[in-house]
């Protein structure tokens, strides 16, 4: 596996990964488990992991393998396009025990991937680093070696979860760390809210550049002129008649779940009376 391949994260796991060490035996010093995903060519797309039993001591390291292997089994019923792309460790760096079990898992994935998340925040944050191993040695002798040569790394995420995120940035602002979700009206509303302040930025910045007061970016420039050039060119009237329509289309929807909801709930009520 070439040193450029390009490992995606998404952020259920690395919340799953914290939520274990959170949960881990008293006296482990970190946690290991495996690394479900999919692989692409010069990728892996790592989208799910759980947490595999293991003891450490100073020259041994043991792993619960017929736990690993059930928990996999599992999850593939559930989601058969995922297999096992790797394994994860929290802690700064590699230890001298990665080696031992970076083997076991390169005999259940082809070349595997190594990640590390440095759940004690050493470096002052939540540090992710991926690694694959690379095999040397003198040619003609037998004894080999493994080096974890570091790969890319990228956090991704589907809509749902970017979804999810946002609403669990907001518990930072709140002194109990619980946040409620808000209906749908208010989510418009405060993505509107949002946009429109971009919009002024936006805005702030072009008459900045066009009266000399700003140096303008190159850079900036075409990515405003894509971001026009992408909006369909329609004059108000003919945006206010889609946004209408749209709307129309939306109340009826709604109307109609509604109505199909009141006759249920009377049908049950007659029905058990």
């Amino acid at each position: 596996m070439s040193p450029n391949l390009l490992v995606k994260v998404h952020p259920v796991v690395l919340f799953s990964i914290v939520d274990s060490y959170e949960r881990r035996h008293e006296g482990a010093n970190r946690v290991i488990g495996t690394l479900l995903g999919i692989q692409e060519k010069g990728a892996v797309e790592v989208t799910n992991c759980f947490c595999v039993p293991h003891n450490e001591l100073e020259d041994e390291v043991a792993i619960n393998m017929e736990f690993a292997k059930d928990m996999f089994e599992f999850h593939r019923r559930v989601n058969p396009s995922e297999v096992i792309v790797g394994w994860y460790a929290t802690g700064p760096d590699v230890t001298e025990h990665s080696v031992l079990i970076h083997d076991y898992y390169s005999r259940e994935a082809n070349n595997p991937i190594h990640l590390t998340v440095d759940t004690c925040l050493t470096e002052g944050h939540l540090s992710i680093k991926p690694y694959t191993s690379i095999t040397f040695g003198v040619p003609g002798k037998e004894h080999t070696g493994t080096m974890f040569s570091p790969c890319k790394l990228e956090i991704i995420g589907y809509e749902p979860e970017m979804v999810s995120l946002k609403v669990c940035q907001g518990t930072k602002f709140n002194k109990q760390r619980s946040v409620e979700c808000k209906s749908d009206f208010d989510q418009i509303c405060g993505s509107t809210r949002n946009t429109q302040e971009l919009l002024d930025v936006v805005i702030g910045y072009v008459d900045d550049v066009l009266t000399g007061r700003t140096q303008g970016d190159n850079c900036v420039g075409r990515a405003l002129m894509d971001m026009v050039q992408s909006v369909p060119q329609m004059n108000p009237e003919e945006f206010q008649e889609m946004l209408n329509s749209n709307m129309k289309d939306l109340l009826m929807v709604l109307y109609l779940s509604q109505l199909t909801k009141t006759q249920l709930s009377l049908h049950e009520k007659l029905t058990y009376v």
